[in-house]
């Protein structure tokens, strides 16, 4: 008999075209199958624009989440642009005595280094949809036993032997959403993760240049780098990687520097755990938690 786990369903960001209604039906089929029990937000799906519903009332939903002691797992299967009009709607203090996780990547980016800046507690950067294509047992095993290897993505590096810290960052549009507010992590001995889906040369040396201007990279123990989807297309993989390390070595030449083609947009990305204190080095060759 499998172990049960309730699990909530919610979306911050961009409601869901209703096209997708099928596919949200598949992945809560799945989750069931897995052992899970189902608390769902009636608000995902739009209605013509991209608002489900008003900001307040997605952030009224998202505290009930975190107040019902049963759910353990809080999956936002959106994206898009408007998660963080949500922040200011989050009752921290339900965060901070909640028993449940909060999942979401790209523009859940910004919750979740929000939750990890006002509570100290982590999130997982990781868009659970994923599993209709890859992943499954692994966040099956997550779910039910514990077992870590789906926040555990290898790793190569580009600068540097080793770094560690904990974990901030995401993707890097939506993470400078945050520069200047109250909600912006201290990145001071962490490691800065980025990764993007859109952005060519020009804008993502931009958002390098407004991370370098805000100390990110002078302050961080180290960079991870996930995949860079327009740019990767644009220039290739190792070009990429080369322009976006030589950017943040510019002013911080001894800063370490890794990458991974497994955080980011693809289908087959792992997750990693937004908040959590990571060991990364050479030798090991993947992120793993202390």
């Amino acid at each position: 008999m499998k172990n049960k786990t309730t699990v909530g369903i919610t979306a911050c960001s961009d409601a869901l075209d209703i096209k997708r209604k099928e596919q949200v039906e598949s992945l809560e089929a799945e989750l069931i199958e897995m052992g899970c029990t189902i608390k769902k937000s009636p608000y995902l799906f739009a209605n013509g624009t991209p608002f489900s519903t008003r900001a307040e009332e997605k952030g009224r939903i998202l505290n009930d989440l975190f107040r019902d002691g049963s759910v353990r797992e809080i999956f936002d299967i959106s994206g898009g642009d408007l998660a963080n009009e949500v922040i200011p709607y989050i009752d921290i203090a339900a965060v901070s005595g909640s028993n449940a996780r909060f999942w979401g990547y790209s523009d859940l980016t910004s919750i979740i280094n929000a939750i990890y800046a006002k509570t100290g507690r982590a999130s997982v950067l990781y868009q659970v949809r994923n599993i209709l294509e890859k992943n499954k047992e692994k966040l099956h095993n997550a779910l039910i036993y514990g077992d870590d290897e789906l926040f555990c993505p290898p790793v190569s590096f580009v600068n540097g032997e080793e770094m560690s810290g904990v974990l901030v960052g995401g993707n890097i549009r939506c993470f400078l959403k945050l520069a200047g507010t109250e909600y912006f992590p201290d990145v001071t001995g962490k490691i800065v993760i980025l990764e993007s889906l859109g952005g060519g040369e020009a804008r993502i040396c931009s958002m390098l240049t407004q991370l370098e201007m805000l100390g990110v990279f002078e302050k961080a123990s180290g960079v991870l780098l996930g995949t860079f989807t327009e740019l990767f297309k644009n220039v290739g993989n190792s070009a990429a990687i080369e322009l976006i390390s030589d950017r943040i070595m510019k002013t911080s030449p001894g800063i370490p520097i890794a990458f991974t083609e497994l955080i980011g947009h693809g289908k087959d990305s792992l997750a990693v755990l937004i908040g959590k204190y990571a060991v990364v080095n050479r030798e090991n060759g993947k992120v793993s938690y202390l």
